[in-house]
């Protein structure tokens, strides 16, 4: 519980500096939002590699993966749904619901409410004492299929604000030999997997993406721009394991995070995300005022200028989509009645809850498309409050299962 307290007092320091940087001499302030985007984009990276390195996948049994992973993608879609519903027809002025563009920037930004946060969860869960239950053992597996759902669901999202265009096909050739990849090679290569080694990879990889980026905008309007998510997963999917090494073995002991399970490992993947939650609010543009039209990563502007909501309005809307978005977490409630008992269902899908360092990252990529405003205002601090509320939502799992029966078919 300290650890994701902390998070959250991270992520809001840095949203509240993010509102004093503009008052710093522009000499000053656009050298710092530079370094504080290039930090942001490594920190993603390296728990991306994490994210990828505790990947496993029996390919022999691939069949019995496949209704959890349809039950983490409906887990990851339903909040993604409700929060862009509520973002399109609550928040946005009815003149505006036949704008395209606000349809593209919402249903980029809401993404944040899909992934469940693995590394906390596991954390959180294991910390209640709850490392040998089959809710533990589920919310594990959905937890991290959900974070692979929404990476996956990126790149059609990346492709909706980019619109037509010729690089998009390329795109989407090195978006599939990336899968490839991670499919044919799955912890195969034997690279080191210590952290100063994944804090390099993960520099190499923004390197690269932004490098490319950069170099494609001489060969038209489009540049091919490959968000770190995707490549940087594939990069932990392929890194071999030391040998007998099981990734999960030690997901029982608190502050486990994705990644080695070395201490001094956990030490810096914690570390690090701390500081990602921390560089997440330092990226947010203004909360209060007139927000000024926006430049995205590909020159033109997204998000036009407009109004933002007072305090009380803001805080409600924050209020609203937590709710909501949690409500839509609700649907592995309702599957596997032949597994385990109703309490423990219902376990599960509010274990599902905490949300963190995945979603903060598609809030990062939806800034450096160009989108900002109340929308990501309401997901930041909707993401942070969650992030508060997490050991609240351990304690009703915990509750749940206290005396749940042994297993009985005929209640089940």
């Amino acid at each position: 519980m300290k650890k994701v307290a902390i998070f959250s007092l991270l992520l809001i320091a840095g949203l509240i500096g993010s509102q004093l940087v503009p008052l710093l001499p522009k000499e000053v302030s656009s050298p710092l939002a530079l370094v504080v985007d290039i930090l942001t984009l490594v920190g993603l990276a390296f728990i991306m590699i994490h994210v990828g390195y505790e990947f496993e996948i029996d390919k022999t049994r691939m069949k019995s993966y496949g209704w959890d992973y349809v039950v983490a993608m409906t887990a990851a879609a339903f909040p993604w749904i409700f929060v862009a519903s509520y973002l399109l027809f609550v928040m946005l002025p009815p003149h505006e619901w036949g704008n395209w563009r606000a349809w593209k920037e919402v249903l980029l930004v809401s993404r944040f409410a899909a992934p469940t946060s693995a590394g906390v969860l596991f954390s959180m869960l294991a910390a209640a004492g709850l490392s040998a239950t089959w809710v533990f053992k589920k919310a594990r597996i959905l937890a991290i299929f959900d974070d692979l759902d929404t990476v996956l669901l990126m790149i059609p999202l990346t492709m909706l604000i980019i619109g037509p265009a010729w690089q998009l096909g390329v795109l989407v050739v090195i978006m599939a030999v990336m899968l490839f990849l991670a499919w044919r090679f799955l912890h195969v290569w034997r690279i080191p997997v210590s952290w100063p080694w994944v804090m390099g990879y993960a520099a190499a990889i923004v390197t690269v993406t932004e490098g490319f980026y950069h170099l494609t905008r001489n060969f038209g309007d489009v540049p091919i721009h490959i968000e770190v998510l995707l490549p940087a997963f594939v990069m932990g999917c392929v890194m071999r394991r030391p040998r007998g090494c099981d990734p999960h073995c030690d997901d029982a002991r608190p502050g486990h995070q994705e990644g080695p399970e070395d201490p001094a490992e956990q030490k810096v993947s914690t570390v690090v995300s701390g500081a990602f939650m921390l560089f997440v609010g330092l990226s947010m543009p203004a909360i209060f005022g007139e927000v000024e039209p926006v430049k995205s990563i590909l020159g033109n502007t997204i998000t036009a200028a407009q109004p933002m909501p007072g305090l009380g309005i803001i805080a409600l809307h924050v209020a609203v989509v937590t709710v909501i978005s949690n409500l839509g977490k609700m649907y592995p409630a309702l599957c596997y009645r032949g597994e385990a008992h109703w309490r423990e269902r219902l376990a599960v899908a509010i274990g599902m809850w905490p949300r963190g360092e995945v979603g903060a990252g598609v809030v990062v990529i939806s800034l450096g498309y160009g989108v900002g405003g109340p929308a990501v205002t309401v997901a930041v601090l909707s993401l942070a409050l969650n992030l508060l509320l997490t050991g609240f939502f351990i304690w009703i799992v915990k509750r749940l299962i206290r005396g749940v029966p042994a297993a009985n078919p005929a209640k089940r």
